[in-house]
């Protein structure tokens, strides 16, 4: 039996849904190159750049510098302020390391155990996300088809309906106000629109693109219904999680309430949990290989509605199930088998409706939100698009080409993922400020900076953080938290109106919440000093 959800775990994960995560704009996809040497020129683009998307945040505007170099003096305080904080942030965190550069001047302003790698954790999804941005564009979509093959004679599909999977991770309610049917709902229009009732053949699922195995073999055993775990799979619906909402019965000692968002018989329930008089501890998990929920525990009689997000097992057959539902409720039949494919097979296809979806939302729902699901399927489709396998190991070595591409030492980084969950992703701080400076003056840099979250952000883990004057708004930047990890990468924006790169990577932790608060100390130094 696999462990509950952690508490803090139900709430970041019930909070995706329904986001509003911005756009970006078009842009025909231009090479990315690295910048030349700063000019007066760069100075003024690197302000206006973080200027655009800090007023989007609620950030103060800026006014761009006057083009001259902080004096000696002013980057000797700069230099003690953060050197004081990082000395402090060492009791939280022995293995430290941070790097600081001005991207305005292109100059390194601090640098504390640059070169030695450090676990990233989430801060891996940076480099996946700037991989990502670079190889596809922010133009690029996702597109799901729908295809029919054969007649339709009164009311009856003779052939089977296919569903075309592409990778996208957008296949939920996430964008539809928690509607977890609405991709489904113009796939089942167009049949009905050709007078299809009933479907005789079977119902074919094309989604070879994405290589196994579904759960990397790095991630905690322990923790596989996590919605932080869920599997990879090219066709997945809801993030391959279903909600599991828990009800108090009509009194004391009566069975708990429990049903599952969407209402799928799929799903079999084992349900031992018991309404009590006083909240008691309730545990919602799945069985090890099986898609079997099991709820136990207590829960209070006045409590409210409790709802955990559990990782499926069989993510093909949780996709069939659900398009089954969702058919049935336009009043479509399936009368064959759930039939699995690597490819699309030969014949007469009809192509009915397509879903597509954007790449700038599913970046912003990636670093915004921390979706180790989103990152996954990014990473598997670069490794895609640029080793021609749709594995872990190809979307590392697409990753790592990348880096490469930009100067940076392969010694200097470590990939085995795209989230960050496997301790195995490592960078050094250089490498990250390296990467971040880059993707800063990138031809979709705006794009970029937009999807990472911003101090003060409602609605994230962020809101909280850095969130008062001057800071509010001038900071965008990536956390990463695993057990003894605590990380944060990003732009920041000084009083003085220069824009700085700089990534704090803490390992060896010994309390998160003590090494965070340094973090932001180191931060508000650089914005107070720089």
């Amino acid at each position: 039996m696999i462990d509950a959800l952690s508490e803090a775990s139900r709430k970041s994960r019930a909070a995706f849904d329904g986001a509003d995560f911005g756009g970006g704009g078009r842009r025909r996809r231009r090479p990315a190159r690295i910048p030349p040497p700063v000019s007066v020129l760069q100075r003024l683009l690197a302000v206006l750049l973080f200027a655009l998307v800090a007023l989007r945040a609620g950030a103060a505007p800026v006014s761009a510098p006057s083009g001259d170099l902080p004096g000696a003096a002013a980057r000797s305080l700069l230099d003690q302020a953060l050197g004081r904080e990082v000395q402090a942030a060492l009791r939280a965190a022995p293995a430290l390391g941070v790097h600081v550069v001005d991207l305005v001047d292109k100059r390194e302003v601090y640098s504390f155990q640059a070169d030695l790698p450090r676990i990233l954790a989430s801060n891996t999804k940076l480099l996946t996300t700037a991989a990502a941005l670079d190889e596809l564009g922010p133009d690029f979509r996702f597109v799901t088809r729908a295809l029919i093959e054969g007649p339709v004679e009164a009311g009856t599909l003779g052939g089977d309906l296919a569903i075309v999977g592409s990778g996208d991770p957008n296949l939920s309610g996430r964008f539809h106000d928690g509607d977890v049917f609405a991709v489904f709902r113009p796939w089942a229009a167009a049949l009905a629109a050709r007078g299809v009732r009933r479907i005789d053949g079977d119902l074919v699922l094309v989604n070879g693109i994405f290589e196994g195995p579904r759960v990397h073999p790095d991630w905690p055993r322990d923790q596989l219904t996590t919605w932080y775990e869920a599997p990879v799979e090219a066709l997945s619906f809801s993030d391959n999680c279903v909600l599991v909402r828990v009800r108090p019965g009509r009194g004391p000692g009566s069975p708990a309430v429990v049903e599952t968002v969407p209402k799928l018989d799929y799903f079999r329930i084992e349900n031992s949990a018991r309404t009590s008089d006083k909240s008691g501890s309730l545990y919602v998990t799945r069985k090890d290989g099986e898609d079997v929920l099991v709820v136990s525990g207590r829960i209070g009689r006045r409590s409210g509605p409790l709802e955990v997000w559990v990782a499926v097992h069989d993510p093909t057959a949780y996709f069939a199930a659900a398009l089954r539902a969702a058919l049935a409720e336009a009043g479509i039949e399936v009368g064959g088998r759930v039939r699995p494919v690597h490819g699309l097979p030969a014949g007469a296809w009809q192509e009915i409706a397509r879903h597509e979806s954007d790449l700038t939302q599913t970046l912003a729902v990636t670093n915004k939100r921390s979706q180790n699901f989103y990152a996954e399927c990014l990473a598997k489709l670069l490794g895609l698009r640029r080793q021609g396998q749709g594995s872990w190991s190809a979307a590392t070595m697409a990753i790592g080409g990348f880096l490469a591409g930009l100067g940076i030492d392969p010694a200097q980084f470590q990939l085995a993922d795209g989230s960050g969950m496997s301790r195995g992703n490592r960078a050094t701080p250089r490498a990250m400020t390296t990467l971040l400076g880059h993707m800063y003056f990138h031809t979709f840099g705006r794009e970029f900076v937009r999807s990472l979250p911003h101090s003060g952000e409602e609605g994230l883990s962020w809101r909280r953080r850095l969130a008062d004057a001057p800071y509010r708004g001038n900071v965008f930047a990536k956390t990463g938290y695993l057990n003894g990890v605590t990380t944060l990468s990003g732009y920041a924006k000084a009083s003085s109106g220069r824009v700085y790169a700089f990534s704090i990577l803490c390992n060896s932790v010994r309390s998160s919440a003590d090494a965070r608060a340094a973090q932001d100390r180191i931060v508000k130094a650089l914005i107070d000093r720089g």
